[in-house]
């Protein structure tokens, strides 16, 4: 039986384990531990230097995923100060490319990631969702600070970046997801709940791989498996009503038809149909502006047709409806498919998913493209836009061929696959094939080139999602929708495009530099914002109240602009998370959140 002020001790034992070596010294007598730890009371400053150190220290990008991922879980504030003042350097450790190294092993990896009975997250069997409401109850019960969470990211695992069916190996990408949701977007990373359903795989080097930890089934049919994901975003809506559910590589047919049922039922979406379509679409908007050709004459050629290809050409059509007024079936012929069986076209004589359907070309008469070359001399296209997964697929043939295609207007290409090991093309390739004329943009990260000649350095685009879906799971944290639409999400690849500074766009860059990710959050989010109000889909006065009487004088009624209001914006800004700054705040917060009847 609890004694009196066990709930008090506590709560000062969790939030000197939390302070580290910065506990003050009241602290440490409190819970008596004169003696037992080293004397020195630090700062924060120096915690992070220490902690800089040692992840430097470590020689594979491996080792420092492991030391960040325990990191992590030792002490949530340090983690995010390093993170955040070491952004660029730490970000490609935490997510890609080596998350989807991490995940390949994580079966192996996993019990050194995490301090024991540390709950990372909900690992959900097909079993278990006949017991749902019990697995979250447990943990409700395994959390120690008794606050519901905001957001979700939910996997199968089934097609994890660009690497497959991995299973349960998966999680790490929710993880990974929503620790860019609080670094570069300010959620509580305390209100954060990685899920991974845990169905089975087909990946029989798992099935067979005795450290595997998942379920060793293959995964269940069609009916099976949306029958039990529906129990558990049922049970979890009607626990958290208010959580946003983010899908997350789901295998393409499972991807489509999750987010078709579930985005008018719950506030959802799916980041690889909706997040990539939108971060592409505001660097291709940037792209365009740069081309020097109308942007009514591009002619698109896809290399990938998975839910994120089509994700992201879905997105770019509504670009050309809504900003350059063409006709739909215009827009939707200024676009080319090419799958791994060649050109997709209604007569190729195989069996179309659906979600290909309405990219079938009906135009090309006998005309058959087997390959990406074919393809290239038939559609002649402006851009070339790579979700294949398939590494170098844009060899240094077809990146020369685009360029002398393109003699009247810079090519744009994007290599969008990711990790790196799936991209179609590196930057230095694309700069060289092409006489350094290249609109670029990548999944993954690549580094600056340097002209060999001129030694002028040029920086890479970098298409990543981190640009889209912390702003938009931020601006829907925030404002509740009751639903996200497609207009909302184009409404910040439009704000995407705007955030780029003087310097940035004088400087030909798609997109803006990473330093900034937290103010372009920012403003995204406040676009989101006032897209979903203008919309009348924000039922909270607040929101309602702020957004319309605060709009900005040049937005077009009508008109999906991406623009917002100074005051959006600044309640936005104060409504992020951040780290704390320094034990003194720290201590008070974390009291605040535990046991707010003491403050």
């Amino acid at each position: 039986m609890s004694e009196p002020g066990d709930s008090r001790r506590n709560s000062i034992e969790l939030i000197g384990a939390k302070a580290g070596t910065a506990m003050p010294a009241e602290m440490r007598q409190a819970l008596h531990l004169r003696g037992l730890v080293p004397t020195s009371i630090e700062n924060f400053s120096k915690q992070e230097l220490r902690a800089y150190q040692q992840l430097m220290s470590k020689s594979t990008n491996l080792e420092k995923y492991q030391f960040l991922a325990a990191l992590r879980c030792l002490n949530v504030n340090l983690f995010f100060r390093l993170l955040l003042n070491h952004f660029r350097d730490i970000v490609p450790l935490i997510y890609t490319p080596t998350v989807g190294e991490a995940c390949l092993c994580y079966s192996h990896i996993y019990p050194f990631l995490y301090p024991f009975r540390t709950s990372v997250g909900l690992f959900i069997t097909l079993d278990d969702t006949d017991c749902i409401d019990t697995v979250i109850e447990n943990y409700r019960r395994s959390m120690p600070e008794p606050i519901d969470p905001e957001i979700t990211v939910i996997t199968d695992g089934s097609r994890i970046l660009g690497l497959g069916d991995l299973g349960i190996n998966g999680m790490g990408i929710p993880i990974g997801k929503l620790q860019l949701y609080s670094a570069a977007a300010g959620l509580n990373p305390g209100r954060t709940l990685p899920i991974v359903l845990d169905f089975g795989t087909n990946n029989e080097r798992y099935l067979n791989d005795p450290l595997y930890l998942g379920t060793r089934e293959h995964r269940p049919d069609d009916k099976r498996f949306y029958e039990a994901a529906g129990r558990v975003i049922s049970a979890l809506h009607y626990a958290f009503p208010g959580l946003l559910i983010q899908f997350e590589d789901f295998s393409t047919e499972h991807a489509f038809g999750l987010l078709e049922y579930w985005r008018k039922r719950t506030l959802c979406f799916n980041d690889d149909i909706q997040g990539t379509g939108c971060v592409i679409l505001g660097g291709f908007i940037s792209a365009v502006e740069q081309a020097g050709i109308p942007p009514k004459d591009q002619r698109i050629l896809f290399v990938g047709a998975g839910s994120a290809g089509v994700g992201v050409a879905k997105q770019l059509i509504d670009y050309f409806i809504h900003e350059h007024k063409v006709p739909q079936p215009q827009a939707q012929a200024m676009f080319w498919f090419v799958d791994s069986h060649g050109l997709i076209t209604a007569n190729r004589g195989d069996t179309l998913p659906q979600h290909k359907v309405d990219l079938a070309r009906q135009d090309n008469g006998s005309t058959r493209c087997a390959t990406i070359e074919e393809a290239l001399e038939y559609v002649k296209p402006t851009a070339l836009i790579g979700l294949s997964t398939v590494y170098r697929a844009f060899s240094e043939k077809i990146l020369t061929r685009m360029n002398e295609i393109n003699t009247q207007a810079r090519p744009i290409v994007f290599p969008l696959s990711n990790p790196e090991t799936k991209a179609e093309c590196s930057f230095e390739e694309a700069m060289r094939c092409t006489n350094n004329r290249v609109l670029f943009a990548s999944g993954t990260a690549f580094p600056e080139y340097t002209d060999p000649e001129t030694c002028q350095v040029y920086v890479p685009g970098q298409g990543n999602n981190m640009y889209a879906f912390p702003a938009i799971g931020l601006g829907a944290v925030l404002c509740k929708p009751t639903c996200i639409t497609d207009t909302m999400i184009y409404a910040v690849s439009k704000a995407l495009a705007n955030s780029r500074s003087v310097d940035e766009k004088a400087a030909g860059e798609l997109y803006p530099r990473i330093e900034r990710i937290r103010d372009v959050s920012a403003e995204l989010a406040a676009a989101f914002v006032t897209q979903a109000v203008r919309e009348g889909l924000v039922k909270e006065k607040h929101w309602v109240d702020v957004v319309s009487t605060n709009m900005p004088e040049n937005m077009q009624p009508g008109h999906i602009d991406g623009l917002f209001s100074r005051r959006v914006l600044g309640e936005v800004k104060t409504l992020m998370w951040l780290p704390a700054a320094s034990v003194e705040q720290y201590i008070v917060e974390a009291i605040t959140t535990i046991n707010p009847d003491e403050t």
